[in-house]
């Protein structure tokens, strides 16, 4: 329970800039080889998921092919199908202190989370399009890898790449920030789509 506490303290400061807040609920234990195998999570999922559509739920397990992965919000006529498979699945040892090397400050679940309130990577589309649909992140043609400050993958467009934002893919030492934009993303995705609880 220890480690749980501190990653939830990370997403804590890392959002309190946003002015978004989290109060943490529980904290269960389930001991299922199966799952912990990254094999049936959609059963998981439905087996474990608790609150509204309103209501986060992390599901950390140690087998997983990448960090982590969550869902987008479910326009309203989506909600009843995709309510139970709603959440973050990340992989346990990224947590503050776990083995994943370079990536153990706990700043995978502050990139999912992002995802939950519906924040795209800032490298989505490259150089082209309308990328991540924030105005005020520079497009980006590739996920960073690293802290590689400076980079400039998109030459043609204005600004660097936003290689501290939370929703690129540096090491955690390296993420420091959400754009206003983002925040502004954030807070309209919670009001249209999760503001209003939907029960189990």
């Amino acid at each position: 329970d220890e480690a749980l506490n501190r990653q939830f303290q990370v997403l804590k400061t890392d959002y309190a800039p946003t002015g978004i807040s989290f109060s943490l609920k529980s904290i269960d234990k389930t001991i299922n080889e199966t799952w912990a195998n990254n094999t049936d999570l959609k059963r998981m999922w439905h087996t474990l998921r608790k609150g509204g559509y309103n209501e986060l739920n992390l599901w950390f397990i140690p087998t997983l092919g990448n960090y982590g992965f969550c869902t987008l919000p479910a326009s309203s006529e989506d909600v009843a199908y995709a309510f139970y498979e709603d959440g973050c699945t990340i992989r346990s040892d990224t947590v503050p202190g776990g083995r994943a090397k370079e990536y153990n400050l706990g700043k995978t679940v502050t990139h999912e989370v992002g995802h939950w309130f519906g924040l795209l990577h800032t490298f989505e589309g490259g150089c082209e399009g309308e990328g991540d649909y924030v105005d005020d992140t520079p497009a980006q043609a590739s996920p960073s890898s690293g802290c590689p400050e400076g980079r400039d993958s998109c030459p043609d467009k204005p600004g660097l790449d936003p290689i501290h934002n939370f929703m690129d893919y540096s090491y955690d030492a390296c993420y420091k920030e959400f754009t206003p934009g983002q925040v502004d993303r954030m807070r309209k995705v919670w009001s249209g789509y999760r503001a209003w609880a939907v029960e189990a």
